[in-house]
């Protein structure tokens, strides 16, 4: 059975290296577009998440893969720093702090999966827009999967949801 793919179509003016700009429904700031559709690359990332957390191998078909790929390692993250007897108000600064923290781009030293992004070549600013960029998605993708994890009770986070922690899409992680 093969993967689960993005439906988005890429914008090849919104390319920052191999990593397409798509747009976003976010309340937080950044250089993302605001989409014109209810249904986001966000929302994508986390309908495909458990489905796609099972694969060790992805093939990558358009550059909107490429962001369902960090999103879904993104969110296998935040899942990582949740507990089980963890609430609500306390998961949420936890993952603010992890959506907010110094991380690596794709495509520099230090990235997971360099194999799959290559490095934004030309002015700084090209770097710049990607780092704000990954700042909004993963502020949003962060809030966004709380919404779900959290849905039945705000006093511990869905078991449903937890038993991902320990599976490791393409065996990498954040």
């Amino acid at each position: 059975m093969p993967a689960y793919h993005s439906t988005f179509l890429e914008d090849n003016e919104r390319m920052v290296g191999n990593f397409v700009l798509l747009p976003l429904n976010t309340k937080f700031r950044g250089p993302a577009y605001q989409a014109n559709s209810d249904y986001d690359i966000i929302d994508e990332c986390l309908d495909l998440f458990r489905a796609n957390s099972f694969f060790k191998n992805f093939e990558i078909r358009s550059a909107a893969d490429r962001v369902l790929i960090y999103g879904i390692l993104f969110i296998n993250r935040c899942l990582s720093q949740l507990k089980g007897g963890m609430g609500y108000v306390e998961a949420l600064k936890q993952i603010q702090g992890v959506a907010v923290e110094d991380f690596t781009l794709p495509g520099t030293v230090g990235f997971p999966l360099n194999s799959v992004y290559s490095m934004p070549v030309g002015d700084v600013g090209q770097m710049e827009m990607l780092k704000g960029y990954l700042q909004q998605f993963r502020q949003e993708l962060g809030m966004r999967l709380l919404e779900r994890v959290y849905a039945d009770s705000r006093e511990q986070p869905s078991k449903f949801w937890l038993a991902f922690t320990r599976r490791k899409f393409m065996n990498k992680s954040l």
